[in-house]
């Protein structure tokens, strides 16, 4: 039987109370990697560290493998890392020996990691040559000499680079030479030297030297290896101390820049109507001569809702899976189109290249034209083996969103719960209704036919960008069409009754109704988020990274009531109601006054005046003398309430939001005020701090986990306390817009102050372009000049090419990892371009509830390649 040998584990990490670290691996021993089973660890501080060590006695073996975990006092894992650890055990290692792991905690949010995802391995590092794969150079432990091991990984040396360690003794070179690390395993270097008894402790640090001969060092102090207080005799020395430092860490960490349009603004020589999936090939190449490193896309899924111009809001997707055929290009379905189809294309590029984008139009034309080609040659397509393969891989959603578009027409609506009983579809009725026989089984082909270009056209845009090692960034939804495949495919996800929307702020004082179900996360956590993973995995083809909309909505969602327009009656979900108990340590008990809408024959005249009476006719009914309620038939969105019942027992109330404004509010006594502006501030501000936190880490990493793409958060708008502490936690990166600051009592943000986990930029689809919010304030204007800018004279009442240029210098000089500009940004530098009226740019006005999606760029890509 082998002796075995001795490991010693050690890592620093600050737990919170009553939670401790365990370490687990394969193998009954370390708990076959459950961290409930795992070996327990115990704890000493060090310094300013609180070090967690345990000894375990392992069979004598060639590699192990292990990581680290924190458990609270129900033994339950709240954190582990990521990665498992290898530990290479080398051969001529004598029995018994002991091994010291000395370990930095591998913290998945450290901001390294983010080099790892797929925006940077499959494409702004794509096709970088490394020395991945090259073997640690094994050496025989000497007399009195201990083998100290060091590890760390660095994802951003280049081939020829050099990965070093140098220290403070001979073997390191004390300055003079270093000990070369090698690249065993894409992103982990590794070195080791014998290092006598007596040279301990000792300090190294590393450095990575360029072929240039440029160098960089680690940040911070120089790290100290110290033998055990027993490790002086030789036989309770270790024979091996590995160091695994985590990250290398340099001042100059990656940055980037990024390019912000929606896919139907932009405009080449052969697209049709609005921007095409084939056209990101050319901004791509914009992007690589510029050195740009990001596109950034809004939603590109189908929202053919309503057929009509309304559906071009990119949120309110009919399914999450299928590709808009917007963003179809005809010229991409066949190599050899028929002259009168041509002819067809033709004319349709002549007549919808417009300065804006008409969207039923572009729509319809290519749809009419695809079918024509579909109707001669699209056979040819769906016998092919690629679309096999496709049809295969997406069979589970492609047919019920192809039969939902033939219900669509049959029904002349999308409110699927008016079909009669194709309103609740099985798996029997989707392989019925979608079988070859059917009569409608050519609609349907024509359908996957539409689906499968706008896949490979999407994927070779993707790909031909990868090349150009530029990365495309996507855009995850809040929510989905209530009239959509996924609502009527899975009702049971869903919670149609309500809809999802925002709080009173920034973009609407009225707060935002998106229209979009609110998700049912009780059901949707049975399978494991099956939905969600799944819809990120169709995503993870064509994009490296991925933005999500309303990063709130996974903390908690404001939730409004089915009947309302607006924002103003929502509550948050989830959340702690204010019971009836709790108003009564209030001194409320008259809940009838503050639920219903205060109306008095006072009110009404200061507000209508001699036309007071005709209005408590028709709207009000008087329930006790010089008192008013709405008639039933108008008694829809309430708004001068101060609380809402949560069910209709009135047993729980939230608070209205901004209570304090309404006429029902401030006719109350001073007492009354007093309780219910405390009762409104804890339920807004303090009381679910735990609660949402709690939610949030119950879904994010589902989301992060699901695919290796880079994902970045919009956290605008009403920010609870408890949200950045999650972020952080999760390596998630925010979004900072410089008109929008996060920090409380400032007008604008200032770019180099902004942490290195952000996108810095200065405006996006909801706001005003740069050059339109310029224009529209002349106070603001000087202030911004003045205080944001830092520039003298007299601020020019158009936004120059200067100031942009002194706009995208600041995001650029951020200590941001990506400076996004939406495109209007980027083109406002140009003298030509400024010449188009700025207020042509809006994308989007979020305070406009049916805002028409159809800015067109005014210039075409092949201009701004000529002037790059």
């Amino acid at each position: 039987m082998e002796e075995p040998l001795r490991l010693k584990f050690s890592v620093a990490y600050w737990t919170a109370w009553g939670d401790s670290l365990v370490v687990c691996g394969k193998g009954a021993l370390m708990g076959n990697w459950d961290p409930q089973k795992g070996q327990p660890m115990t704890c000493h501080h060090e310094g300013q560290e609180l070090v967690w060590e345990a000894t375990v006695e392992v069979p004598a073996l060639e590699d192990f493998a292990y990581k680290y975990a924190v458990v609270n006092s129900e033994h339950k894992a709240v954190r582990t890392e990521q990665p498992q650890r290898q530990l290479q055990i080398p051969a001529s290692l004598p029995a018994l020996a002991s091994i010291e792991l000395q370990d930095a905690w591998e913290a998945e949010s450290h901001p390294s990691n983010l080099l790892s995802k797929s925006a940077f391995t499959n494409a702004i590092f794509l096709g970088r040559p490394t020395s991945s794969g090259s073997h640690l150079q094994e050496i025989s432990p000497a007399p009195d000499s201990v083998i100290v091991r060091f590890q760390t990984w660095c994802w951003t040396a280049h081939e020829g680079d050099k990965l070093e360690v140098v220290g403070s003794i001979q073997q390191l070179g004390r300055g003079d030479r270093a000990l070369e690390l090698t690249e065993i395993d894409m992103p982990t270097w590794a070195g080791q030297v014998s290092v006598p008894v007596g040279a301990f402790p000792f300090t190294y640090r590393y450095r990575l030297t360029s072929q240039d001969g440029k160098q960089q060092e680690q940040v911070g102090e120089a790290r100290t290896v110290s033998l055990p207080a027993d490790g002086l005799s030789t036989s309770d020395q270790p024979a091996l101390i590995v160091r695994s430092d985590g990250p290398f860490t340099s001042a100059q960490m990656w940055r980037g820049s990024g390019i912000a349009v929606p896919v139907f603004s932009l405009r080449t020589n052969s697209s049709i109507g609005a921007g095409e999936f084939s056209d990101l090939k050319q901004l791509a190449d914009f992007c690589a001569v510029t050195g740009i490193r990001l596109i950034q896309l809004l939603p590109v899924n189908d929202t053919s809702v309503y057929l009509m111009w309304w559906d071009s809001y990119p949120y309110s997707c009919v399914s999450v899976f299928a590709l808009h055929p917007l963003y179809l290009s005809l010229d991409g379905l066949s190599g050899n189109v028929p002259g009168d189809i041509q002819d067809a294309i033709d004319e349709a590029r002549s007549m919808l290249n417009d300065k804006d984008v008409d969207y039923e139009a572009t729509v319809s034309t290519k749809l009419e034209i695809a079918l024509c080609i579909f109707e001669r040659q699209g056979s040819k397509d769906l016998e092919t083996p690629e679309f096999q393969e496709f049809f295969e891989r997406n069979k589970n959603w492609l047919e019920p969103y192809a039969l939902f578009c033939v219900l669509r027409k049959l029904f002349g609506t999308t409110e699927h719960w008016r079909w009669g009983t194709l309103s609740t579809p099985t798996p029997d009725m989707i392989a019925r209704l979608t079988c070859p026989s059917q009569e409608h089984y050519s609609s349907l082909q024509f359908t996957y036919y539409v689906q499968f270009h706008l896949h490979k056209q999407l994927l070779e845009a993707s790909q031909h960008a990868a090349r150009q090692h530029v990365a495309l960034k996507g855009d995850l939804p809040i929510g989905v069409s209530k009239q959509s495949v996924d609502t009527w495919m899975h009702p049971n996800l869903f919670r149609m009754e309500y809809s999802t929307g925002a709080p009173p702020d920034y973009f609407d004082r009225n707060g935002q109704n998106w229209g979009f179900p609110t998700y049912n996360w009780e059901e949707m956590s049975k399978d494991g988020y099956a939905w969600w993973r799944q819809r990120l995995s169709n995503l993870s083809q064509y994009f490296h990274a991925y933005r999500i909309d309303h990063i709130l909505g996974f903390f908690r969602i404001w939730e409004i009531p089915g009947s309302c327009s607006t924002g103003l009656l929502g509550h948050f979900r989830p959340s702690i109601p204010h019971s009836a108990d709790d108003l009564n340590e209030h001194g409320i008990r008259d809940t009838d006054r503050l639920t219903f809408p205060y109306i008095t024959w006072t009110i009404l005249q200061e507000i209508f005046g001699r036309n007071a009476a005709e209005i408590v006719g028709k709207y009000l009914i008087e329930f006790k003398p010089g008192y008013y309620r709405f008639r039933p038939e108008v008694d829809t969105e309430q708004k001068n309430v101060v609380l809402l019942p949560k069910d209709q027992d009135r047993s729980a109330f939230y608070p209205r939001i901004q209570l304090m404004d309404s006429s029902s509010y401030q006719a109350l006594d001073g007492g009354w005020k007093q309780h219910l502006t405390w009762l409104h501030n804890d339920y807004f501000y303090h009381r679910h701090n735990k609660l949402w936190s709690e939610n949030a880490f119950r879904t994010l990493p589902v989301l992060m986990g699901a695919t290796n793409m880079l994902v970045c958060g919009e956290d605008l708008g009403m920010i609870p306390s408890c949200v950045p502490p999650v972020l952080q936690q999760l390596g998630l990166i925010g979004l900072r817009i410089q008109r929008m600051p996060s920090e409380e009592n400032q007008e604008f943000g200032n770019p180099a102050r902004y942490d290195y986990m952000t996108v810095a930029s200065p405006s996006c689809h909801d706001t005003s372009t740069t050059r339109a919010w310029w224009e529209e304030d002349a106070e603001r204007r000087e202030r911004f000049f003045y205080l944001a800018l830092g520039l003298q004279g007299k601020p020019p009442a158009h936004c120059t090419p200067a100031i942009m240029r002194t706009i995208v210098r600041q995001h650029l000089q951020s200590p941001s990892i990506l400076a996004i500009f939406p495109m209007q940004d980027i083109m406002a530098l140009s003298p030509t371009y400024i010449s188009r009226p700025a207020h042509e740019e809006t994308i989007n006005d979020p305070a406009v509830r049916r805002h028409y999606w159809n800015d067109a760029s005014g210039i075409t890509l092949q201009w701004m390649l000529d002037k790059a």
